[in-house]
């Protein structure tokens, strides 16, 4: 199971590199919400995502002749451009496998950091099996999105700063695909706060981390049709559900609605960009409020690659969310 050192020896490598991004604030969601809400934007962090940081971390700990024979990983978008950046850093190559109807600014930036992208079909196609066979063929290090202790320790690091910067929490809501945040953030919470209660945040139509809680083993979904991109995933990774069935109080769900209310919030009230997947954690509070009243609640803003074009579409009305 993932050790509160190893996050530790992620936050040395990471320091100077990841940006230590601030704790947010809004008078108004307190009020509106009856609770002091303390928010990590790492909307703010570089590429646009707390997924920065367990790239870097997974790739900053190969060794040199592992980096010399590139890395490969399989993502919607944010972990792709966090290993395409975290490879550019370190001077080796990358290769990516993602979906082809993954958001154009992602896979543009994803590009841009200079990787290879290899798009397949997330509904009939295999993106672990694809990134398998690249990685056998090239002889490359496989760096996945979640199921991966190095990624885990690095996505750690986002709730060590929010509790370093913003002091003691009654409990922190992370947002919550595969669980690599989620399990990362949880051993760094709970071994800071003993006491914190620590939930996840994912998609009503996307709730097979809250199945599997509830069922005591991880239990695998169709791929989950939701606005929140970032968090189509179906199952839960292994190494993060050691941690999340241990440690974790709770799953909460968030409806597609609830997210672009969120985001609408967070875009007027505090002049932040969140894609849906970022504002997860926000909107399932926020639905859930009842259960947080008068607390001091940590709440993970995780990322903001979302084009203006869709944005606008989504706050207008103009993609259907059901």
């Amino acid at each position: 199971m993932l050790q509160f050192s190893e996050i530790e020896a992620a936050a040395a490598r990471l320091e100077g590199i990841a940006l230590r991004t601030p704790v947010v604030t809004s008078r108004t969601l307190d009020e509106m919400l009856g609770m002091q809400v303390l928010m990590k934007a790492e909307n703010l962090q570089r590429m646009g995502a707390f997924k920065f940081r367990g790239g870097y971390n997974s790739v900053a700990v190969l060794s040199e002749a592992e980096r010399e024979r590139g890395v490969v990983a399989f993502s919607s978008g944010n972990h792709a451009q966090a290993v395409a950046l975290a490879a550019r850093l370190h001077g080796c190559r990358a290769t990516i496998v993602m979906p082809h109807d993954a958001p154009a600014l992602k896979l543009a930036a994803t590009r841009g950091y200079g990787a290879e992208v290899i798009v397949y079909d997330r509904y009939t196609e295999d993106r672990a099996a694809i990134a398998q066979r690249l990685t056998e063929e090239r002889g490359a290090a496989l760096i996945p999105p979640f199921d991966h202790l190095p990624v885990m320790a690095g996505q750690g690091t986002a709730a060590l700063e929010l509790i370093e910067d913003a002091g003691p929490l009654d409990a922190l809501i992370v947002c919550a695909g595969g669980g690599g945040f989620l399990s990362g953030c949880t051993v760094a919470a709970k071994h800071l706060l003993p006491g914190i209660q620590v939930f996840g945040a994912e998609p009503e139509r996307g709730n097979d981390m809250q199945l599997s809680l509830a069922r005591g083993e991880i239990v695998t979904i169709d791929v989950p049709r939701t606005i929140c991109d970032g968090q189509q995933t179906q199952a839960v990774g292994r190494h993060p559900f050691e941690v999340i069935q241990a440690h974790v109080a709770g799953v909460l769900t968030a409806g597609d609605p609830a997210v672009v209310d969120a985001m609408r919030f967070a875009f007027e009230r505090m002049k932040l960009v969140l894609e849906p997947s970022g504002a997860c954690a926000l909107a399932a509070l926020m639905q859930n409020r009842e259960r947080f009243a008068g607390q001091r609640v940590g709440v993970t803003l995780s990322g903001g690659n979302i084009g203006i074009d869709r944005f606008v579409a989504l706050m207008n009305g103009d993609e259907p969310v059901d």
